[in-house]
């Protein structure tokens, strides 16, 4: 079995020791105090830029590094590419809230990167509380996050392709199944590879990803490109199609309810849930109203509860649940919350979760085979 590297310096240091790289010199003065405020963590330094940083993090040796994107003498996707090659470090992203800073942010993530938050917004005061609740929580979930090291693909590869899975089989998809889906941190790179070997006719699936409002399109326009099905951000009113995943937009929840023989979606920007909207557990809660044992119920990496509850009244209601194991998730919160709520039956590696969904789906007729 393959086991994170051990954080050494933890052994010896008490507190996560980080390192921030950011070319604004205020920014790296307010993130310093945000990270030096705490009990358990302190910067142990801070660049304008990769190259100086590259110096200091081979001294220093941080558990965690904070990354601009945009920077002058090497961009942040650069540096972490060759980071990530050579010395593979658990990384949050500190990106601007636009169309271009999410598209880099997503390919930041793609690249290896644990989570990313957005930049810290200085014109104002209030908010401050919660932007330092939500940086330092994600700097604690990278300090034990499972990063591996970044590998080229080999010539003529085509990635995921090769898996791909079946179209419908002889005995036919009950279209009252549902694939209810909920991850958080290293969830954008697991989705992809849940999602993309997906056949175009599999029965409909709703996610929920703890990410900004300004992501979620973005996100979904890039899976909706590598994917055989279609990928979009979820609206409100939609009827759920076959061969369609919809995204919770990260400004509401989103939720399903019936209209005669079809299933629609619901977006509520009601209070978070967890401290989160879109919340995985309100997600869970509306399928197992609504779908019942007609669903089956994924949950991916993640920090955090956010799930386990929903995921219990999946199963009470007959659904069949599904957590990613521990080896292969970034962050194994959700998932092990899930399981020890006693709402999971399967727990499987990230690879093999495609494939047990279609067996489910197609099992005894299109019903679960809960033993």
């Amino acid at each position: 079995m393959n086991t994170p590297t051990p954080p050494s310096h933890r052994e010896v240091h008490s507190r996560i020791r980080v390192a921030v790289i950011d070319d604004s010199a205020l920014i790296r003065r307010v993130l310093t105090e945000i990270i030096n405020s705490q009990p358990d963590m302190e910067v142990v330094a801070q660049a304008p830029d990769p190259l100086v940083a590259r110096e200091q993090i081979r001294a220093l040796n941080p558990d965690v590094i904070t990354l601009d994107v945009e920077m002058p003498r090497m961009d942040g996707l650069a540096f972490l590419e060759k980071l990530m090659r050579l010395k593979p470090t658990p990384v949050v992203m500190v990106s601007t809230l636009t169309e271009r800073g999410s598209e880099t942010t997503l390919r930041a993530l793609e690249l290896g990167a644990v989570d990313f938050v957005s930049k810290p917004r200085i014109d104002i005061v209030h908010g401050m509380q919660e932007y330092a609740a939500e940086i330092t929580d994600k700097i604690r979930a990278a300090s034990v996050a499972r990063v591996r090291k970044l590998v080229a693909p080999a010539p003529g590869s085509e990635g995921g392709a090769a898996d791909t899975l079946p179209s419908r089989p002889v005995s036919g998809w009950s279209t009252e199944k549902l694939i209810i889906v909920g991850a958080s941190t290293g969830g954008t790179e697991a989705l992809r590879e849940f999602l993309e070997p997906l056949p175009p006719d599999i029965p409909g699936i709703l996610i929920t990803q703890h990410m900004p409002e300004a992501f979620t399109r973005s996100f979904a326009r890039r899976l909706d490109g590598l994917c055989r099905i279609t990928v979009k951000e979820a609206e409100d009113g939609e009827r759920v199609l076959p061969g369609h995943a919809y995204i919770a937009p990260g400004h509401s929840h989103l939720l399903l309810r019936r209209s005669g023989a079809n299933y629609m979606t619901e977006l509520s920007q009601s209070e978070p849930v967890n401290r989160h909207r879109p919340s995985v557990d309100v997600l869970f809660r509306s399928a197992a109203t609504h779908v019942g044992r007609n669903a089956i119920g994924v949950i991916l990496t993640g920090m955090g509860r956010d799930g386990a509850a929903g995921m219990r009244e999946m199963h009470d209601a007959g659904a069949w649940n599904i957590a990613q194991d521990e080896e292969s998730c970034v962050v194994f919160g959700m998932p092990k919350e899930a399981i020890n709520s006693g709402g999971v039956d399967e727990v499987l590696p990230l690879k093999s979760i495609a494939r047990a969904v279609i067996g489910q789906i197609t099992a005894r007729g299109g019903r679960q085979n809960r033993v």
